[in-house]
């Protein structure tokens, strides 16, 4: 409710006429205050959150083709926003460039082309903003100039002496009417301005005398201005917009104050009426602000219960790449739900958001740091698990079988020690691997399947062999006798494996048959080694040429050895003295020598052997070619 101002309880105090006053009495002023410094246009409120960047561009360039002085503070609104927006879409760009194996000291942030146009249109829009508020600066100088001068004027009318009541109050009514049509002027000048206006209008008001008819006409006609307030101010009660209502109250008041007095009988009641409007109007405001601090409070209330929300789910350090992800999609759910919750009291805005949001920006930094430690084992692990395939794949193309398994199922267990590799990666990597595991299994088992076939028949074919040595009836040619025994050697030889239960029974029984036979047809023990010898060199697996290779030397070493040996012993003898001792010590030299004679005439059969089985493989191997 306006209150009554000491100026206005002059006036009124003055508008009241006395019993002995003539018609001609002074005339009120119409009196005016000091005009406030000039407040931005009140705005329209525009909800700019569902916006994307685009649309805040669009919004921008529409509202700069209103007035400057009314756009202010949508265009800060616009601003904030793009900026959150746009972060959000440099943070994108950030990640996606780390999660391609990006640098992060080597990330250069860039604007995509929306940003550069709406940040080069904010920059015109700023440029534009301070040229306007120079041009007011420079237009508030000019009026005070224009004021100063109607001072004078209004100085010169009051000394001027005017007779005529009607032409003066024409005069200064003109004056009036120009300094309200003058805008504002420097904020450090309005008040001297202003008191000297009102001290000139005093002077005039004091100096002329008008009769009562032409006051009370001119009280009839500032009656009808309020009334017309009035009028305004009860539309304003229902006007939708609080801030718009009040706004032109104010507006409204400013003018009740600059029109002069009414009559006063009519007084009390025109002023009670614009009161009981403008207090309606008070009240709504009242109201509004009273339910908007409720509703911030309550607001205030669900940030920080999202914030406790945010505490306890950050109170726990997550160990894995799940529980990373889960996390961070729990805090983006609490960011969003903040974004839907309105504003709070501004004295504790930027501390809970700074509160809030330190949270979710630490989250990520610990999660980009964890994730590049991670992403360095992955590549380790990567590099390790590739190794093992290699070997796998070497692996799966021999036939030692059991030596080829034991060192696949150890690749098997080191695979299972090495941490974990890159998703993208990881099921392309386990199928290498264990595709040449299945590879070389699957070959193993088709090998073995068929060699028990093999060795069932081969059981038979050696049980046979011996049936028919036990049976046979040798002559008596010494030479066909060996050349049977040789025959029953090599057929024994070439036939395959057996099964590994029957392998040492079935050797043994044919080497005891063997052995028989050679007792019975009295054959030495070096015919009978020399032809165990061919036997063995038939029987020689893997790489035969490496084996007659090494039998060779070694063969050849022993004959040098034991021919050096019998030089030493046969020089020996013919130094000693003949003497019962020296012939004992000459029959022990005698005898050892023909044991070293004999051993190298086996040694020398067996090279002779070897060197003519290595020659017959040679003539085998070339007629097969031809």
């Amino acid at each position: 409710m306006e209150e009554t101002t000491p100026m206005q309880s002059e006036q009124n105090e003055e508008l009241q006429p006395k019993a002995d006053e003539t018609m001609e009495t002074t005339v009120e002023p119409k009196a005016e205050t000091p005009e406030p410094e000039t407040e931005p246009q009140a705005e329209p409120a525009t909800d700019y959150s569902t916006l994307d960047r685009e649309g805040l561009l669009a919004a921008m360039q529409e509202l700069m083709k209103e007035e400057m002085q009314a756009i202010k503070g949508r265009a800060s609104t616009i601003r904030n926003r793009f900026n959150e927006l746009n972060r959000e879409v440099q943070k994108t760009l950030f990640d996606a460039f780390l999660a391609e194996g990006g640098n992060k000291d080597e990330y250069e942030a860039k604007n995509d082309g929306v940003a550069e146009r709406f940040y080069a249109l904010y920059d015109k829009y700023r440029e534009r903003r301070q040229q306007f508020l120079a041009d007011l600066e420079v237009q508030k100088k000019k009026n005070l100039e224009a004021k100063q001068a109607l001072i004078e004027e209004l100085r010169t009318l009051v000394d001027s002496g005017e007779e005529q009541v009607r032409s003066a109050l024409d005069k200064f009514n003109e004056i009036q009417e120009r300094w309200k049509t003058i805008g504002d002027v420097p904020r450090e000048q309005m008040n001297d301005l202003w008191q000297n206006y009102h001290f000139q209008i005093e002077q005039f008001f004091a100096k002329l005398k008008i009769n009562r008819e032409l006051r009370d006409l001119d009280q009839k006609h500032n009656l009808e201005q309020k009334i017309g307030l009035c009028e305004k101010a009860e539309e304003l009660i229902v006007e939708p917009s609080v801030t718009k209502a009040f706004k032109e109250l104010q507006e409204l008041r400013a003018q009740w104050k600059e029109i002069g007095p009414v009559p006063a009988e009519q007084n009390e009641e025109i002023w009670q009426r614009f009161c009981t409007a403008a207090n309606q109007i008070d009240e709504r405001r009242k109201e509004y602000y009273e339910q908007r601090k409720e509703e911030m409070d309550h607001n205030l209330l669900a940030k920080q219960a999202l914030i406790e929300k945010a505490e306890g789910l950050t109170a726990k350090h997550p160990e894995s790449v799940r529980e990373w992800n889960d996390l961070t999609a729990a805090l983006d759910e609490l960011l969003k739900v903040w974004k839907t919750i309105g504003p709070v009291p501004r004295e504790v805005n930027e501390e809970i958001w700074s509160k809030f949001k330190g949270m979710i920006d630490r989250h990520y930094t610990e999660k980009k740091e964890y994730f590049a430690t991670l992403k360095e084992e992955q590549e380790s692990n990567y590099q390790k698990k590739m190794e093992l395939c290699l070997k796998a794949e070497a692996i799966a193309q021999r036939e030692d079988w059991k030596k080829a398994t034991e060192e696949l199922l150890q690749l098997q267990q080191e695979w299972k020690e090495i941490g974990a590799v890159s998703r993208k990666v990881s099921e392309k990597l386990w199928q290498r691997f264990r595709g040449a595991c299945d590879q070389f299994f699957a070959k193993k088992g088709e090998f073995f399947k068929g060699r028990r076939a093999e060795e069932s028949e081969n059981l038979a074919k050696k049980e046979a062999i011996i049936a028919e040595l036990k049976a046979h009836q040798f002559g008596e040619d010494r030479e066909e006798n060996l050349t049977a025994i040789k025959d029953f050697q090599r057929r024994w030889a070439e036939v395959g494996f057996v099964p590994a239960g029957d392998k040492e029974r079935l050797h043994k029984e044919f080497r005891g048959e063997i052995d028989r036979v050679f007792e019975q047809l009295k054959i030495s023990a070096r015919e009978a080694e020399e032809t165990a010898y061919r036997e063995r060199l038939r029987n020689v697996a893997g790489d035969a040429k490496r084996f007659v290779s090494n039998e060779r030397q070694e063969l050849q070493e022993k004959i040098e050895k034991l021919r050096n040996d019998l030089n030493l012993w046969e020089n020996n003898l013919g130094f000693l003295a003949s003497s019962k001792q020296a012939d004992l010590l000459k029959q022990e030299f005698e005898k050892k020598m023909q044991g070293a004679r004999q051993q190298l005439a086996l040694l020398q059969a067996k090279l002779r052997i070897l060197n003519e089985t290595e020659k017959q493989e040679k003539e085998t191997k070339e007629q097969g070619e031809q």
